[in-house]
């Protein structure tokens, strides 16, 4: 957890396979703690195709149900499936817009919206953010994308800074430019 938390958790992304693979694993996390996924993250990696949405989108019936026969990932269902349904959701916001990550940036004004806590408790699962990208994800057909699912998702990419403000990270990552509009090949 603190490798993630020091390395990839708030680094603003706009890579659109990270994108999907968050989408993945947010998903998957929903009544679960982030531990658990985390541990499970190469699992996921090998089911869902590196987090290739072109490739899950293509699953089968047949696919899913081999799939879910591996504890190294989630077992649920409906997680799974919306996997499927995300991906071709995924490539059709991809196909309107030229990218998940232009859509996305879109609900903070294409800039990271950073906050000042001084307390974890003052963090909440949920803004008015993250209540409009989850209300037009779900208009476009994504599932097991509610609120705090995709406020979780804006924090992970970036897209909101939740670090406390004494952590070294909080100005490390408020600190970071658009890494797409200053020429940096690095996208997470």
């Amino acid at each position: 957890m603190w490798n993630y938390h020091d390395t990839e958790w708030g680094q603003p992304t706009h890579d659109d396979r990270r994108h999907f693979e968050f989408l993945v694993l947010e998903g998957a996390q929903a009544g679960l703690s982030w531990s658990t996924i985390l541990n499970k993250r190469a699992g996921y990696r090998k089911h869902f195709a590196e987090f290739d949405p072109v490739e899950v989108a293509k699953f089968t019936p047949a696919r899913v149900n081999k799939i879910l026969q591996d504890p190294a990932i989630v077992r649920n269902r409906m997680k799974v499936e919306s996997c499927v349904t995300n991906a071709k959701a995924f490539l059709a916001v991809q196909k309107e817009l030229g990218s998940f990550d232009t859509y996305i940036w879109s609900f903070v004004g294409g800039t990271p919206v950073v906050n000042k806590w001084k307390a974890s408790k003052q963090i909440p699962p949920r803004d008015v953010h993250s209540d409009a990208l989850a209300k037009d994800m779900k208009k476009r057909g994504f599932k097991f994308c509610g609120s705090t699912i995709m406020y979780a998702h804006m924090q992970a990419c970036g897209l909101i800074n939740d670090h406390l403000v004494e952590c070294f990270r909080y100005s490390q990552v408020a600190g970071l430019k658009d890494k797409k509009r200053t020429g940096s090949s690095r996208s997470a």
